[in-house]
């Protein structure tokens, strides 16, 4: 590992020193928000793959009644009973702060809380499998809003995890190691110095002594 391309100076020795430290204070900061979001980001596609197959079951279901609804009703019979829909879903979307990343929330809120007002027509023209299909679909709404959520989520956090591991990677295999390696040669060029600037001194003490009183160490 290459050293910096510093003075060999007691300040930057110093100054070496504590960006040492903060270098080793946000390894470890970066290291237990990965482990951290690698966590949740285990739990959410979990949670993911189980939404999933919920809400494909779901469309399996409504559209196997929707092709035996069409099978015996026309289809402007069935454009005619789906055209005016009386229940709706609106969707709420805010965010939230998770390990700093900004995810979304969907909140979901119906017009009415009557689960019949789902059926925007009468009973009596209407094959049953007709109503099947509504209602799996309608079963299945929620699930496939927190499933957009959840997948959401899971990019979100999916990059920030990214981030954070090249983060760590480059704290912990080039900028600490290059800091260490600086440090161990500064540390060395000033032993250095002092060992040349004591034996200089000695030396001169040396000369001294011989030049005052005529005496050779």
């Amino acid at each position: 590992m290459a050293v910096l391309n510093v003075n060999p100076t007691r300040m930057e020795l110093t100054n070496l020193k504590r960006k040492l430290l903060t270098a080793r204070r946000g390894h470890k900061l970066l290291k237990d928000k990965r482990d951290e979001l690698m966590r949740q980001f285990l739990d959410l596609v979990r949670e993911n793959k189980r939404l999933r197959a919920r809400v494909e079951e779901g469309i399996r279901d409504a559209n196997r009644h929707m092709a035996i609804a069409r099978s015996v009703m026309r289809d402007e019979e069935i454009d005619v009973a789906l055209m005016m829909p009386v229940q709706s879903v609106s969707v709420d979307i805010t965010e939230k702060n998770a390990m700093s990343v900004i995810i979304p929330e969907y909140k979901t809120f119906f017009r009415s809380a009557d689960e019949n007002d789902m059926y925007s027509y009468g009973y009596a023209f209407t094959s049953c499998d007709l109503d099947n299909a509504v209602k799996s679909l309608s079963d299945i709404m929620p699930d496939m809003i927190r499933l957009a959520e959840t997948e959401k989520t899971c990019q979100l956090m999916a990059s920030e995890i990214e981030k954070t591991r090249r983060r760590v990677n480059a704290l912990e295999h080039i900028m600490i190691p290059q800091y260490e390696e600086t440090i161990k040669y500064i540390t060395m060029k000033l032993d250095e110095n002092e060992r040349s600037t004591t034996t200089r001194l000695m030396k001169v003490k040396d000369m001294m002594l011989e030049k005052a009183h005529n005496y050779t160490a």
